[in-house]
């Protein structure tokens, strides 16, 4: 897909949830000559504010300055905003993120699993435009960030915080950007979704454009649904999980319902569970972020990531009995531990 030059600026980006992610694509969009800031809260916003970002990739360590504040309110209108909390962490971006949007601003998501946009377009008209209720129960999220002005990514990079304000990326450095409203293959990218392609470019990061970013977040969802709470349950790693084959198996049954799933909603995929668990493998004994989460004591991704298919096979009439059995289990586990109301 060829994109054209485009007379869209981004000069005023900020990072709304500056942690390992947010500090990568902060990073590059400091490269880009883009007037950095970030809403940050606790250690990370003192970090930020006296040493400013970090990022680290082998011997290489890169500095960047930026405005950090507490308060969107102090930063004002932004040309984009770059949206890279935990799934549990947006009622509370949902809550304050008002002042840094103009009726220009883009919204750049940068998340794990099914954000809240995901029904709107890329799906079958069967299921189109419905709300998911296990991202966004009451329709906040909506509400406070115009769908209009949202552009959705697919992250391909590990990164994680050696300390606050300093970002460690291990592997990894690319991105998939879309329109959440797309509803037709092959379509040329839009302006906006261009120019931000160039721009997180020139600063780095390869940046790629599709015509169906849900089929992109699905597609990489399809492996994190399952060794996500499998090893949030057992504290295991990724290797341990799939060299076991009684949890293998489990693991490949809650898959093939997601491949049902996505199949009635217009999001294929062409791949069997063996296949991905082989790619999986070749990455090595990893700890999911989820069981990062829990040994941290921080709220999990369980809706965004296992809840949000289960509602969507319920929308579309797929029977989905090893997913609720992986969702109870590691949702109690959550809940006993207090990370998940």
């Amino acid at each position: 897909m060829t994109m054209e030059q485009t007379s869209i600026s981004f000069d005023k980006a900020c990072i709304f949830g500056a942690g390992a992610i947010g500090g990568w694509m902060g990073a590059a969009l400091a490269r880009a000559g883009c007037q950095l800031s970030a809403v940050a809260r606790g250690a990370a916003l003192q970090a930020l504010r006296t040493q400013g970002l970090t990022l680290v990739h082998g011997e290489q360590r890169e500095h960047f300055a930026l405005r950090a504040e507490q308060d969107p309110a102090a930063l004002g209108v932004q040309d984009l905003v770059i949206i890279s909390v935990k799934a549990p962490g947006m009622p509370d971006v949902a809550e304050r993120i008002a002042p840094l949007i103009g009726p220009q601003t883009v919204v750049l998501t940068a998340m794990n699993g099914v954000p809240w946009w995901f029904l709107h377009g890329g799906v079958d008209a069967s299921v189109r435009g419905k709300q998911l209720k296990a991202v966004d129960p009451e329709g906040r999220i909506a509400q406070a960030i115009p769908l209009g002005q949202v552009l959705g990514s697919v992250v391909h990079a590990s990164c994680s915080n050696d300390a606050p304000g300093v970002v460690r990326r291990h592997f990894g450095n690319s991105l998939i950007l879309g329109e959440p409203l797309a509803t037709g293959p092959g379509q040329p990218p839009t302006p906006r979704l261009a120019a931000l392609a160039q721009l997180l470019q020139r600063g780095g990061i390869e940046a790629k454009v599709s015509d169906n970013i849900q089929r992109d977040a699905w597609y990489k969802l399809w492996g994190n649904m399952t060794v996500n709470p499998v090893s949030a349950l057992t504290g295991a790693t990724s290797d341990r999980i799939l060299g076991d084959d009684l949890v293998r198996g489990l693991i490949t049954r809650v898959m093939l319902e997601a491949k049902e799933i996505g199949a009635r909603i217009g999001l294929p995929i062409n791949e069997s569970p063996e296949d991905r668990h082989a790619v999986t493998l070749k990455l090595g004994a990893f700890k999911t972020s989820m069981l990062q989460d829990v040994e941290a004591g921080k709220p999990v991704e369980l809706d965004a990531l296992v809840g949000a298919v289960r509602e969507m096979g319920q929308l579309c009439g797929v029977d989905t009995p090893f997913t609720d059995a992986l969702l109870g289990l590691a949702r109690l586990q959550a809940r006993q531990k207090g990370l998940m109301a």
